[in-house]
């Protein structure tokens, strides 16, 4: 059943309640449809923004898009996944939770509810207690529901998917007990189509409703070379990589493994005109400073704009990079122009007088 009364509520992987609420109204839809006919899909090209400064200033997201985070195992993305829900300027959350801890089905029903965003959430939730197999109908319930919101109600949606390396093992039990013939890292041979077959979902429809994708896909020692992460980029449009960072404590968005290939239809555009000279210029001093580390650490001196540019890159991860930064982008983008200004010289910015006579701090 899907319809308005989906909002709010959190169900199993047969779409039952497990918050004690009674059984939704609606209407029956099959799951596990086809993707949307590229007729009626239209070119992404409206900016979704999450608050997180690491994607929304290096890795801007586009409604209608499809992108992973890359993590280990330790990493805090489900709370990443959480922020993003509560910060993404969204009419529609959709979460889809596979292999949840209990802990995590809990941290996530209370950050909504403490926060006062279940009006516009739906969680659809296999915890550790579950059948494994369940796992492989998260995703289906939780991308037919939003096409519901997208299509229906022209409401721009965001489907988070949690953990899809767990619905793929799901995937390889399967395989296993149908006797078939694991191909690479034991995983069935169908998994690149059926990852696209969830991934392809994506879409920004002409009447003004999308469905934008983010999935979590944990590493194991951070091999993105295993047939899950690699599949995975294949069909997606960019993806997201979490770092620790030692020299401020913090989890960063990573700048220079992340990427957003959909980022430019709306840099520039939809955000401010110095958005994508500010972006490349922040980076590349960022990059200077891992050079500057790199000789530290092998003993050799350092120069004056090497020292200068460590400076900049600790205060730059701690207020851009971190995933607890929780500005808008114009904020972002005046922060990089204070820290510029700050640490460097105009001509060692490589920005266009256009904007440095706009936005250079005198």
């Amino acid at each position: 059943m899907v319809g308005n009364d989906l909002a709010g509520r959190f169900f199993n992987a047969f779409g039952l309640p497990i918050d004690g609420g009674p059984k939704p109204e609606g209407k029956e839809v099959a799951v596990a449809g086809p993707s949307v006919n590229p007729i009626r899909r239209k070119l992404p090209s409206e900016l979704l923004a999450t608050g997180i400064a690491g994607i929304d200033m290096n890795n801007t997201l586009v409604t209608g898009q499809k992108i992973p985070f890359f993590a280990d195992a330790n990493q805090p993305f489900n709370q990443v996944m959480a922020l993003v829900a509560l910060r993404a300027k969204a009419d529609k959350i959709i979460l889809g939770g596979m292999g949840l801890l209990n802990d995590d089905y809990l941290f996530f029903k209370n950050i909504f509810e403490n926060a006062g965003a279940l009006h516009k959430i739906v969680c659809f939730a296999n915890t550790t207690e579950d059948p494994p197999i369940e796992r492989l109908l998260i995703p289906d319930m939780a991308l037919i529901s939003a096409e519901y919101f997208a299509i229906e109600k022209n409401e721009k949606v965001l489907v988070l998917l949690t953990d899809m390396t767990l619905y793929a093992d799901a995937l390889s039990i399967v395989s296993n007990r149908m006797d078939q013939i694991p191909s690479k890292d034991s995983m069935p041979g169908s998994l690149y189509s059926d990852l696209a077959r969830i991934y392809e979902k994506a879409a920004q429809f002409e009447e003004g409703g999308s469905i934008t994708i983010m999935a979590v896909t944990t590493l194991s020692g951070g091999d993105i070379t295993h047939s899950i992460p690699d599949n995975t980029g294949y069909i997606t449009e960019g993806q997201l990589f979490l770092k620790y960072n030692t020299d401020i404590g913090k989890v960063i968005i990573d700048p220079f493994r992340s990427l957003s290939r959909l980022k430019n239809n709306v840099i520039g555009k939809k955000t401010r005109k110095d958005h994508p000279q500010v972006m490349n210029a922040s980076i590349r001093l960022y990059l200077d400073a891992v050079n500057a580390k790199t000789k530290l650490d092998n003993g050799f001196e350092l120069t004056e704009y090497d020292q200068r540019t460590l400076k900049y890159s600790y205060e730059y991860a701690d207020r851009l990079l971190a995933i607890d930064v929780n500005i808008d982008t114009t904020r972002m983008l005046d922060i990089a122009w204070e820290l510029f200004s700050k640490y460097f010289s105009i001509e060692e910015l490589g920005i266009k007088s256009t904007f440095t006579d706009l936005y250079w701090k005198k």
